[in-house]
């Protein structure tokens, strides 16, 4: 009986453990890769029309709404907006991935402190993943990877 009473704690400690060996560390970091992307790929694509060239709005939306200190609009506006199809573009492929986790935590604390300081939840839920993938980088399915790039 007590060998039996035991032996209960183990199996939930083994079942809590379980997906620490189901889920592997590529899978995470391609989850990661693709949250992040998706996010700032669709945000970068309402900015422009066609395959890159920035709308009347976007220049509107840099003047009048997010109004980034120390950067004229219209140069904020195109650096945000290349930014983010080349980062999003980069993790996707899994290329320079701690460099364009970087570049997306940059801007999202720019856009937390600078232009809306009330969304912490969901820059949150953005900076996460991409702290994840600076530290870890973009996993065994990624071009770093076969690049052997750190």
């Amino acid at each position: 009986m007590n060998a039996a009473v035991e032996a209960r704690p183990n199996i939930v400690i083994s079942l809590l453990r379980a997906p620490e060996t189901l889920i592997p560390e590529w899978l995470i970091a391609f989850v990661c890769r693709l949250s992040v992307a998706g996010v700032f790929f669709l945000s970068a694509r309402t900015k422009v029309e066609g395959l890159i060239t920035l709308k009347p709005e976007t220049f509107a939306l840099f003047t009048y709404e997010y109004n980034v200190p120390l950067l004229p609009p219209e140069i904020a506006a195109y650096l945000a907006t290349y930014a983010e199809h080349a980062f999003s573009i980069l993790l996707i492929l899994g290329l320079l991935t701690r460099v364009s986790a970087a570049g997306l935590i940059v801007m999202t604390l720019v856009i937390q402190f600078f232009v809306y300081p009330d969304a912490w939840p969901t820059h949150l839920t953005w900076a996460g993943p991409m702290l994840y993938l600076l530290a870890r980088g973009g996993g065994a399915l990624s071009v770093d990877r076969a690049l052997k790039l750190p």
